[in-house]
């Protein structure tokens, strides 16, 4: 069975005589076109788990640093070749070369992709001796960690090298921006020009030549993973967005560009409304517009053949062009991500798309795509070295309001006379569907205790904030904060800080935003704080004082401790890492029982195994007490069984079940009906995709209700779940969904005596939603949608219907159990793109509760 990533914490004091020895990773094999299975792979290009950073990134002493990057064979099948453009192999002998050619030029890798593929991060900058990167390096944490004393460093404003960073083909088959950041790097390493000479002397420029080598090689525009890297930045399954986000932090980029395609005309950020109402816009908007429209002039001008331009004569610069439908909204994409460490940043979506029929690049566009994008680089280049000066100041002041706590000042119609810098922006800046205010509170508190719904949820939300550089402390002593009693161990992320923007972005709900824009990009609701399984509570405002008697923390605070006699032992099992450890010891035959409470019970035989996965998993194991011990012997609990689910989905679905702990086995109707005896070794089957039998496949369907009627169960969600279960009639009910682009946090009720009522969560995920009316008399009602469910993102009735009034009170998840089978059906979405970790236990419950009982021995 695959297993999750072990959390750092659990390596954190603990006292438990019995500890597990990890085993090493793979090496990555030497192969044409890179490893096909490196330190991240299992062999299948998926990650068993969410991809953690245990030791951050490690920058150079010195400048420059050039080891020999490993070579690998030449991949004919690069589909990169397809456009004469640069594969996967030729990267490091290119990179090689320049190094030999140039001391201006620095390498690292900075991470492997999926398949185990070298992320290279390329330096060019001057020499620097191990003293100047010393003094450079206390510059750059000064800016964020001390801006007010940044802010009067005369030294630090005339000799700090500022860093611009470009990074290209985060999506694999949007090639061009590789290219063209490698034939910008080998102009700089060579040029005689005093011009850049000066440049590298006054800046560094960071590259990342490709984000996503796996999906070039292959010509996906996801990761071998099967995840949008650029949709992860804030959810970090994929050690693709992981690697952009430890770069984010180690560079602290002034400015900040990733180079995309394509999009008909080239087009530049910044973006339309809405924007985060976490960003500085003050700071942020005025050069980050008068770049784009430098980008533009200078684009123009290059004349480029074949470049097409709008029927304005120009490019499109979505805060001028695009009123709704590209904004900066949710922190997801790399661009957004790094402009909450105070970098001007841009996704830059390249003109020329790929050959409609054959879904390949061709020479021709890639050429055009190639020049327009180098245009880009220099021209973004140009502008920030000729205004560096004004946009550290910015950086260094949005660092400064975080940590002097400042309110937030909402951009109005009338302020907006008084922020200096250029001033394009303000005639277009709409104070109404721009930015929303945002009234800071002084702190986050975890509970610790009886307040927490699920501590290994907790502690793994503190280990995420950490990862991204949030600051979060522990009490020292119990402590009470607005009414309500905190006890010692409960942390705290107080926003006094560098990262306060992050932290508020990351922790709280946002707002409903459906009657700002007809539309959105992508999703418009993601948080910490209502999606990931722990309870988290606002207390305070920004003005307040300090909490006293806290301390600062660098990962979670281990919990883990099991009984040491020999006894039957019990846990709760609430939160993701709490079904890890259930599957760990369901794997080594432990006898487990689940009572209806949501705790399982261990018998003492398995004692050993169950300290085990005390130390592996960092949980709270006791003794079982009497009336435990009275449900088991009278058959109240029920025994359970080492399962196998069996998931008709996508990667999300896959890799929620692998963070789970859980056997699968990828499925499909086809499949089924080509070997039906694959049902044999499945317990339940997830269902998140098209699962219907006709034609040469009906065969399979006689064959799921065959197996459904020995007593075993289909899961599932959305529409897609519900009719599987509907065409074997486990379930009546009629399922209504709302508009299919509808997406956002909703709140929820669960009734007693649910089967999600242990550990239960007020808030679900929805993209759609989807509710269920005329429920027949054997389905049941597991979570309706409240009475006011919409709590934020981006959910309008369509022709008056289908709104949040529609599915106020409705069916949410439902269940039924007959002699046909049993079914569960969520009408949220509880696995989207792994991040709504409280979805993902709410499943875990729905599976455990609808597999067979384990047999008698």
């Amino acid at each position: 069975m695959t297993r999750g990533t072990r959390s750092r914490r659990a390596t954190q004091g603990l006292t438990l005589a019995v500890c597990l020895a990890l085993a090493g990773a793979p090496t990555a094999a030497s192969t044409p076109g890179g490893p096909p299975d490196g330190p991240r792979g299992n062999g299948n290009g998926q990650l068993p788990g969410p991809a953690t950073s245990t030791t951050g990134l490690t920058m150079p002493e010195s400048y420059p640093v050039q080891p020999a990057l490993q070579e690998f064979d030449h991949a004919p099948d690069d589909k990169s070749y397809a456009a004469d453009l640069v594969g996967y192999a030729d990267l490091a002998p290119r990179l090689n070369a320049v190094m030999a050619e140039s001391d201006r030029v620095s390498t690292q890798v900075v991470g492997q992709s999926t398949e185990g593929r070298d992320l290279y991060l390329v330096t060019v900058t001057a020499p620097e001796t191990r003293q100047q990167t010393t003094q450079q390096t206390r510059w750059r944490d000064l800016v964020e960690q001390d801006p007010a004393k940044a802010a009067q460093d005369e030294r630090l404003a005339r000799d700090y090298k500022t860093p611009i960073w470009f990074s290209a083909n985060i999506h694999g088959n949007e090639w061009e921006g590789t290219d063209a950041v490698l034939r910008y790097i080998e102009e700089l390493a060579t040029s005689d020009d005093p011009a850049v000479a000066e440049l590298l002397e006054n800046h560094r420029l960071y590259f990342s030549p490709t984000l996503n080598p796996d999906g070039r090689y292959l010509g996906t525009r996801a990761t071998a993973l099967g995840f949008d890297a650029n949709r992860d930045m804030v959810t970090n399954v994929t050690p693709e967005a992981l690697s952009y986000v430890e770069l984010a932090q180690a560079l602290l980029p002034l400015y900040a560009s990733d180079l995309h395609g394509y999009t008909g005309n080239l087009q530049v950020e910044p973006t339309g409304p809405p924007h985060g109402e976490n960003y500085e816009y003050d700071l942020f908007i005025p050069h980050n517009y008068a770049l784009a429209l430098q980008v533009e002039q200078d684009v123009v001008d290059a004349a480029i053949e074949g470049n097409p331009l709008t029927d304005a004569g120009g490019i499109k610069i979505p805060y001028r062009d695009t009123p709704s439908g590209w904004d900066d909204y949710p922190p997801i994409f790399t661009a957004q991500y790094a402009a909450y460490f105070g970098a001007l940043t841009a996704t830059v979506e390249l003109p020329l798309p790929r050959d409609r029929r054959t879904g390949v690049q061709t020479p021709e566009r890639a050429a055009v795509n190639t020049a327009v994008a180098s245009e880009v680089i220099e021209s973004s280049v140009d502008y920030v070295a000729a205004h560096s000066e004004e946009i550290l100041a910015n950086q260094i002041e949005f660092f400064r309001r975080a940590t002097a706590g400042e309110p937030k000042t909402a951009l109005t119609g009338e302020n907006i006379a008084e922020v200096p810098g250029p001033d394009q922006w303000k005639e277009l800046w709409d104070p109404t569907d721009d930015q929303d205010p945002v009234d800071l509170p002084r702190a986050y508190v975890i509970p610790a205790g009886e307040g927490q719904r699920s501590a290994s949820d907790a502690a793994s939300l503190v280990e995420q904030l950490r990862l991204h550089g949030v600051e979060v402390q522990v009490l020292n002593a119990p402590r009470t904060l607005d009414g309500t009693t905190y006890p010692a161990g409960s942390y705290v992320v107080d926003l006094h800080q560098p990262h306060r923007a992050l932290a508020n972005a990351l922790l709280d709900l946002d707002t409903d935003i459906s009657q700002k824009v007809p539309t959105m990009y992508d999703i418009s609701a993601w948080s910490y704080a209502y999606l990931w399984g722990a309870t988290v509570d606002k207390v305070g405002d920004i003005t307040d004082r300090a909490i006293p008697g806290t301390r600062a923390i660098e990962v979670p605070l281990s919990v883990g401790t099991a009984p040491k006699k020999q006894v039957a032992t019990a846990f709760d099992v609430a939160g993701v890492t709490d079904y890890r450890a259930l599957n760990d010891l369901l794997d080594a035959d432990a006898e487990v029982w689940m009572l209806d409470e949501g705790v399982a019970v261990v018998s003492a035989d398995d004692h050993a195994t169950v300290v085990n996965a005390a130390v592996e998993h960092d949980i709270v194991v006791r003794a079982a007490d009497d009336e435990q011990l009275t449900s088991v012997a009278a058959g109240e609990a029920k025994a359970l069984d080492d399962l196998t689910v069996g998931v008709v989905g996508g990667a999300d679905d896959r890799t929620s079940f692998e963070q789970l702990g859980f056997d699968i086995v990828p499925l499909t109707a086809g499949s089924i009906a080509g070997d039906p005896a694959v049902l044999g070794d499945v317990d339940v089957l997830w269902v998140d995709g098209t699962f219907s039998f006709s034609g040469a496949d009906a065969g399979g369907r006689q064959a799921v209700a065959e197996w459904l009627a020995d007593g075993h169960a289909i899961v599932g969600a959305g529409t897609a779940g519900f009719g599987a279960a509907a065409q074997f009639d486990l379930v009546e009910a009629t399922p209504v969904q709302g508009f299919g682009r509808s997406n956002g946090i909703v709140a929820v009720d669960t009734p007693d005596g649910s089967i999600l009522a242990p550990h239960a969560q007020d808030h679900a995920f929805v993209y759609p939603p989807v509710w269920f009316t005329e429920l027949g008399g054997s389905t049941t009602v597991e979570q309706t949608y409240a009475a006011d469910p919409m709590l934020a993102g981006h959910w309008r009735a369509t022709n008056g219907a289908n709104g949040p009034d529609a599915a106020a009170g409705q069916a949410s998840v439902i269940s039924a159990r007959g002699d046909q089978g049993t079914a569960v059906v969520f009408g949220t979405s509880p696995l989207f793109r792994t991040h709504p970790k409280g979805g993902l236990s709410q499943v875990a419950q729905a599976v455990v509760w609808a597999a067979p009982e384990a047999a008698e021995d």
